[in-house]
């Protein structure tokens, strides 16, 4: 055979045909494709990832918007009443006084901050955690029986969501006003109990995550509907569950407008009105502003929601790839 068809024996030996025309090709060309196999990079599993400038530049805008307020809170949680006003709102200035900002905000009026805290968890614990266990139970009924006027539930329970809860406050203001209850820890907890949402979230998920094989296997070994439901729907629905549950938590810890016409005492006030009239000191004829008190404590309040949900997420992620695969 021809040299030119054989590789070379050696490092000095002919170049091959192959070899040869990858020499005379243009140097853009090789350049071209160094970059489109920079581009496409081929992962261990062999899928190629491709990448968008476009879409990281949105990702990244909305990681910005995102943080923005909580780096705002932490940078100026760090600052006294005088640099807070006089310093950048977006970067360190003056002397660092986070943690005498905590003890100031923890002690001041008598610790009045620990109060609120107090309140708002026991408005979420009752309330939020109330909602949804009725949500878990009323939407797996409405999703595993039949009963009559099934149709008409599901309507009010869609008309239900469509009312924003600003539009119901009055109207139960007046409703617990006559019934004396106003101005107490259960003119939060009552409403809160009730979540049309939490509820249509369960049903829907309820329809695919439990088999009604299952359940009809466990009612011939002749366990009961509540064991059942304990036992087994209960441990299948939990992605749904700790989802419900972590709306039910956000919404009742920044509930704002039901407190505030509701309650008149500041010691049952939950944070987000306490710290609304901390701000409104600021204002008035014997004006006392503590700007970094409601910094700080506005900081020292989201904190245990963003615990929450790195907590919680976890049952998110083990429920997200459930029924994508046959058996």
């Amino acid at each position: 055979m021809s040299t030119l068809q054989h590789p070379a024996a050696g490092p000095t030996g002919p170049a091959t045909v192959t070899e040869a025309t990858t020499t005379q090709r243009d140097p853009r060309d090789r350049a071209s494709r160094a970059s489109r196999s920079a581009r496409t990079r081929k992962p261990v599993d062999g899928r190629k990832v491709k990448r968008s400038g476009l879409l990281t530049a949105v990702m990244v805008v909305f990681v910005v918007y995102s943080f923005a307020p909580l780096f705002y809170l932490l940078v100026n949680s760090t600052k006294t009443q005088a640099s807070l006003l006089s310093t950048f709102g977006l970067w360190f200035g003056g002397e660092f006084t986070l943690w005498q900002n905590i003890v100031d905000t923890l002690t001041y009026n008598d610790g009045i901050f620990v109060q609120w805290l107090g309140n708002t968890l026991l408005y979420v614990v009752v309330g939020a955690g109330g909602a949804t266990l009725l949500a878990t139970i009323a939407g797996y009924g409405m999703a595993k029986f039949q009963f009559p006027g099934r149709r008409a539930v599901f309507a009010v329970v869609l008309g239900a969501i469509a009312v924003p809860g600003t539009a119901l406050a009055v109207p139960t203001f007046l409703l617990f006003s006559q019934a004396g209850l106003t101005n107490t820890p259960w003119a939060i907890i009552l409403p809160s109990l009730i979540s049309p949402f939490g509820m249509y979230l369960i049903w829907t998920y309820a329809v695919d995550a439990i088999p009604a094989e299952l359940l009809e296997a466990a009612r011939m070994d002749g366990a009961g509907e509540f064991r059942i439901f304990f036992t087994i729907a209960l441990r299948l629905l939990a992605p749904g569950v700790v989802t419900v549950l972590l709306f039910a938590v956000v919404a009742t810890w920044n509930n704002y407008f039901l407190p505030l016409i509701m309650l008149s005492d500041p010691k049952w006030y939950p944070l987000t009105v306490g710290l609304n009239q901390w701000n409104a000191q600021a204002t008035g004829s014997g004006a006392e502003p503590i700007y970094n008190l409601v910094v700080t404590g506005s900081l020292l309040t989201i904190i245990p929601i963003v615990v929450a949900f790195l907590f919680l997420q976890r049952f998110w992620q083990s429920g997200l790839a459930a029924g994508s695969v046959k058996a």
